[in-house]
């Protein structure tokens, strides 16, 4: 089975703001996909570093996703680690959730979604 890649709107505006490519999300997802993890955070989510052009990984942006190793991974969340350490026990509670929503839908209602354009799918 081919990892499929998406993220959502509120990511895609910051990956857009921190100059985040769809590249480079794509190198980290399939980075995860092959073990390649910085931290398990619970039932779906995962923590993952991602550089920025001209700086290494500990300097950078960190990830928040959901995965299905094999399947699909959805980047949920993004910040810079010039910002903050991690997440908020709030704000992972919350992510959790949304993690457990879009592994849920079946690929019929996946694929109305991105139609719809509330998920976008990063295609290599």
């Amino acid at each position: 089975m081919t990892l499929r890649v998406f993220k959502n709107l509120g990511f895609d505006d910051w990956a857009d703001d921190e100059d985040v490519t769809d590249a480079m999300l794509m190198a980290a997802a399939l980075e995860i996909d092959s073990g390649l993890i910085d931290a398990h955070l619970g039932g779906y989510l995962l923590k993952k570093r991602v550089a920025a052009p001209g700086r290494g990984k500990s300097r950078s942006y960190r990830v928040i996703v959901a995965w299905k190793q094999g399947d699909r991974l959805f980047f949920l969340h993004g910040f810079a680690k010039r910002e903050k350490d991690n997440i908020t026990q709030k704000e992972k509670a919350a992510l959790t959730r949304l993690a457990e929503v879009y592994m849920g839908y079946d690929d019929a209602t996946l694929a109305e979604i991105v139609a719809d354009g509330d998920l976008l799918e990063i295609v290599p």
